[in-house]
Parts: structure tokens; C-alpha cells; sequence
């Protein structure tokens, strides 16, 4: 009967030796005798029946079943250190520093709140909230965890569906009574149309839906800003039509500072998500965040209705 053979080990037992570069220097590593690396790698190449290393009495090279041999070990290794680290994370307390973003408004008035609660329930993560006009590359190291609207167009990221969302027009009472209001999305055209500058978005472009028709308008108007706060004070003080998400004006539309227009025509969804890398989601404190942000927004609504939503096959550009 054949002596049962630790995996694990021997995986970790070859990485070990080809990072120390040499069999004596891998010997001292493990506190052993060089006589004895080399047997147990002899011992190895021979099990498998393949020989793994080019030796010499001062360096190691790798064979090329060597390098298959490393690259597997590595990638098995990691793989396992993942999981042990995920369930060790299951059952302790999250603690850390935590990177979080947001837009401007939304931050301020939905995230920051959310953030107090979430250090009360878990005193040991040390929170830095971010709060940009633009969201951050999604592929550099300046955040943990980015709440932003909108499907991230990035494979290389993590996206979690916070709540639905939805880019409404509306103007103030006095700015319509004055100018009259929209009927069709042709009749932005003859209005001022405040603009917001963000990102990559396309300025100046409104897109519309209503059942199989689609329009897309290129509206104008005397203001325009960076910031979707100020462009929302702007509509308020009746200086022309926004196109603004539903959640950063609910407030305004339920107390009739703002009322809706060409509500039968949908436009592009800016789902909010909660958007972060790979390789962080075994951390415990970006799981907690997540799921703690996920809860509160689980049975939140802006306005408590139903949204109309664009398809998502037929979604256009971000708006």
C-alpha cells in the first residue's frame, strides 16, 4: 500500500524551493539538510515522472514541466489561502480601513448617513469617504468600495445592485407656467435645458423611449455645471428644464417644487450600484459595508412607485 501524498505540501514545498533559488539556501529556510531537499524533490520528480528542476551545485533552473508544475502549485495555493481566509473572515468582527466614493449629492445626503450607522454597528473599520463629481478609474487602487449609478461597463470589477433608479425631467411650476410645458420630446428643443457635465457622458443628449419609438434630442440652454446639486438649485429657482435621477429629487417632486414632465416617455436607467474590485470581495469589511448598504436600500424607494425601465438590450448611451 502507498504511502498517502500531502498536495498541499509538496505544492508548497516547490514553491518554497524555487523562490529560495538554490537547494541550500531552500535547506536553511526549512531548517534541514540541503541532503534532504534534495531527496524529497528527488522524490517527488520521481512519483510524478518528470523531472522538474535543471540543478547544479549553485543554481536551480526550471524544466518546462517545471514551470507547468509551478504555475498550477501557485495558482491551487491562493486559491486555498482565499478560502481559509473567507471562512476565518466569517466569524470575526470586520475591522480595517474602508475607501469609500460617491458622487457629490448622493453622497452627502444618502451614503455619509448610511456610513455613521455602519461605524456604530462596527466600531473597528475605519471609514474615508470620497466624495468626487466623477466616479474613480475603476481599475486603479483609490477605493474600496464606489457606490455609483449606473451598470459599470467594466468585467474586471464587482457591480451590486443597491436599488433601481431612474433619470427623470421636471421644471419648476413657474418656469413651466411661463414657458409651457413639453408634450412631445421634440418640444425640448424650444426650451432652456439646463446641462451637467459629467464624466464621459454625453452633454447635451437627451434620450427617450416610449414603447417601440425611440428620440434622441440635443437640448440647450444658458447654464451648465459639473456638479448635479447646483443644476437641481438652478431648476428650482425656475431657470429651465433638468434631466436629474429620481433619487436626488424625489423630495423636490413630492413637495411640487418640481413637477414632472413627459412622464409617459422612459429614459436610460442609473440603477444604483455598489461597485468593487475582485480581489476584494472575501474582505470581511467590504462584505459587511456591502451588505449593510444593501439592506438599508432593499426596502427604499425615492418616490414609492413603480419605474419605468429602459431595456436593457436596447439601453443607449449614458445620458
Amino acid at each position: 500500500m502507498s504511502t498517502p501524498i500531502n498536495a498541499h505540501s509538496e505544492m508548497a514545498f516547490f514553491s518554497l524551493l524555487v523562490r529560495a533559488g538554490t537547494l541550500s539556501a531552500a535547506a536553511r529556510e526549512m531548517n534541514v539538510t540541503t541532503a534532504a531537499v534534495s531527496k524529497r524533490l528527488s522524490q517527488m520528480e520521481a512519483r510524478l515522472g518528470a523531472r522538474l528542476l535543471h540543478r547544479t551545485t549553485r543554481r536551480i533552473g526550471l524544466t518546462a514541466e517545471g514551470e507547468m508544475y509551478l504555475e498550477n502549485s501557485r495558482r491551487i495555493l491562493a486559491d486555498i489561502e482565499d478560502m481559509e481566509q473567507m471562512i476565518f473572515s466569517a466569524g470575526t468582527a470586520p475591522k480595517g480601513l474602508l475607501r469609500v466614493n460617491a458622487t457629490l449629492g448622493f453622497g452627502r445626503s444618502h451614503i455619509a448617513p448610511l456610513i455613521s450607522a455602519f461605524h456604530k454597528r462596527y466600531p473597528e473599520v475605519d471609514v474615508q469617504l470620497q466624495l468626487t463629481v466623477n466616479p474613480p478609474s475603476l481599475v486603479e487602487d483609490a477605493y474600496d468600495v464606489c457606490i455609483r449609478f449606473g451598470e459599470p461597463p467594466d468585467a474586471r470589477v464587482i457591480a451590486r445592485r443597491l436599488a433601481s433608479n431612474r433619470r427623470l425631467i421636471c421644471g419648476a411650476p413657474a418656469y413651466l407656467e411661463q414657458h409651457g410645458t413639453p408634450r412631445v420630446p421634440n418640444d425640448l428643443t424650444q426650451h432652456s435645458c439646463i446641462g451637467i457635465r459629467q464624466g464621459e457622458e454625453g452633454y447635451g443628449i437627451w434620450h427617450l423611449k416610449s414603447g417601440q419609438r425611440t428620440e434622441t434630442v440635443k437640448v440647450r440652454g444658458s447654464l451648465s455645471t459639473n456638479d448635479g446639486e447646483i443644476a437641481v438649485n438652478w431648476a428650482l429657482e425656475g431657470h429651465g428644464l433638468i434631466m436629474r435621477a429620481e433619487w436626488d429629487i424625489a423630495k423636490y417632486l413630492q413637495s411640487g417644487r418640481l413637477r414632472q414632465v413627459l412622464s409617459n416617455w422612459a429614459t436610460p436607467p442609473a440603477d444604483i450600484h455598489a461597485v468593487y474590485p475582485y480581489q476584494l470581495q472575501t474582505a470581511a469589511r467590504v462584505r459587511a459595508f456591502v451588505d449593510f448598504v444593501a439592506e438599508a436600500f432593499s426596502s427604499a424607494t425615492p418616490m414609492g412607485q413603480e419605474v419605468a425601465r429602459w431595456p436593457s438590450s436596447e439601453a443607449p448611451p449614458p445620458v
